[in-house]
């Protein structure tokens, strides 16, 4: 039995392949610096308005991590890379992340485990 080939039939061009040498429009990253200017400009309004408590710690948190994940992306062209690769970057700041939280509760727990049972936290 002679079977004859199947033929490939391509639909278009290849999905978005980083090609060697490819640059990418300038505007895209002069509208990343825009942005870390604005960030950047807000984080410093919260001093400036003299903000205390979690809400100034809340914001300049918040702002840390737009203005890093914008480095992040575009700077460090993580948008433009294979996920796995971005997994390999993200999921162990992550997994360190919720582990100190979880220690962090575990220790109020012993702590004031310790001043109901053993009269004193120190």
């Amino acid at each position: 039995m002679n079977h004859a080939p199947v033929p490939i039939v391509e639909d278009g061009p290849p999905p978005a392949a980083h090609e060697a040498g490819e640059q990418h429009p300038i505007r895209v990253y002069l509208v990343v610096w825009g942005y870390l200017f604005v960030l950047s400009t807000m984080s410093y309004l919260v001093d400036y308005f003299h903000l205390q408590g979690t809400l100034r710690w809340t914001l300049i948190i918040l702002f840390m991590l737009l203005k890093a994940g914008l480095i992040v992306s575009i700077f460090m062209h993580m948008a433009w890379e294979r996920l796995a690769l971005v997994y390999a970057i993200l999921v162990p700041p992550l997994a360190l992340g919720t582990l100190v939280l979880l220690m962090s509760i575990e220790s109020g727990y012993t702590f004031w485990t310790r001043v109901l049972f053993l009269g004193g936290g120190g």
